[in-house]
């Protein structure tokens, strides 16, 4: 097999993927060094992929007076290269895809050119698109590059589709994965449904994007009965911005959910830590103020731990919410096990000497 081969095989199997953020300097232009930094410190977690170009890494970058979408991939990719010569791997590329059709294409064949293996095409500020206009997008996408099905929530510009919708999505050529964000069971349920039915079900992969059930999706089998027969689907990994913050433990968490998925029962305190994880996303995404604070959150985190020189958004209204960084350090305080900063602490100096060659 080729690398996008087994980058493709790798994705199939189910992986951490961080949704990763946009480093800025001071002028809140990007920042390279600090951009290649947090692809050290991710790729040094263990993670099975990287995806940028994302919603956390802030959508303004396609703006033309910003025009930053394609150094992003550029730097990315090439980071990713670096790490996977030198450690004998191979690290699933995904980059984010935008806007009407004509756009997602155009993003989508960046993306190939800089060697990414999936776009996460997102339905993102098209709600005027019916839903037929919307499979049309998704088809001329996935005949320039392997798609990832993408259920955005409502609060951060997403809308409702129906059980239809996702069969079709489900049923079109080179889509291989679908990342379910859309934070509500009930829709959660249409697309797993409609994946476990489909008839390439055995082609598409689930990633929980629902940050606000993570461990609980990743621990799920979910049952189907259809003309007298079983079908079963699960998600096999997650592609998450709250993996962007805290990523060692994260790996740490997802392994730990695979094994437990193998037991017949499952035990308390994964029940537990997933209560826990779904309290810090709450800080970390600023719930309280319906999202407001959700990247910048996650810059502060990053910030403190000496992986971000700031918690800059390319748009300066773009902020902490009041007392969401008082949140943030009672989650530290209540669940100490769930950060890495220790781990960080032991690396840091390694990954910024890696970033500056």
């Amino acid at each position: 097999m080729n690398r996008h081969e087994i980058a493709l095989k790798k994705l199939k199997e189910g992986t951490v993927i961080p949704a990763t953020p946009l480093a800025l300097d001071e002028n809140r232009k990007l920042n390279e060094k600090g951009l290649k930094l947090l692809m050290n410190y991710y790729l040094n977690c263990g993670v099975g992929g990287i995806a940028t170009a994302v919603h956390t890494t802030q959508l303004e970058i396609r703006k033309p007076e910003i025009n930053l979408f394609e150094p992003v991939l550029k730097i990315v990719s090439e980071e990713i290269d670096k790490f996977e010569k030198k450690n004998d791997t191979v690290i699933v590329k995904v980059a984010g895809v935008c806007g009407p059709k004509e756009q997602a294409v155009k993003e989508a064949e960046l993306a190939k050119k800089y060697g990414y293996d999936a776009v996460l095409l997102s339905p993102g500020g098209l709600n005027h698109l019916s839903e037929d206009e919307m499979i049309e997008r998704t088809e001329a996408v996935a005949a320039v590059m392997p798609v990832i099905g993408f259920y955005l929530q409502t609060a951060v510009g997403g809308r409702v589709f129906s059980y239809n919708y996702w069969e079709r999505v489900c049923a079109t050529e080179n889509v291989v994965a679908i990342k379910c964000a859309s934070f509500n069971r009930y829709t959660t349920e249409d697309v797993v449904r409609a994946a476990a039915l489909s008839p390439r079900a055995d082609e598409i992969t689930l990633y929980t994007g629902n940050d606000d059930n993570i461990v609980i999706d990743l621990l799920t089998k979910y049952k189907f009965s259809k003309d007298g027969k079983t079908y079963e689907k699960d998600f096999k990994g997650g592609l998450l911005g709250h993996w962007s913050v805290w990523t060692k433990k994260a790996v740490e968490i997802f392994e730990l959910t695979q094994n437990e998925k193998k037991k017949d029962s499952l035990s308390h305190d994964m029940l537990t830590l997933a209560a826990q994880v779904t309290d810090t996303n709450s800080a970390f995404f600023d719930t309280a103020n319906n999202f407001a604070g959700c990247i910048a959150g996650l810059h502060h985190v990053l910030k403190e731990q000496g992986l971000m020189e700031n918690i800059f958004c390319l748009n300066p209204d773009e902020t902490m919410s009041k007392g969401q960084k008082e949140e943030i350090e009672r989650i530290y305080r209540d669940y100490p096990h769930l950060n890495d900063d220790a781990f960080i602490k032991e690396n840091l100096s390694d990954w910024i000497k890696e970033a500056n060659n």
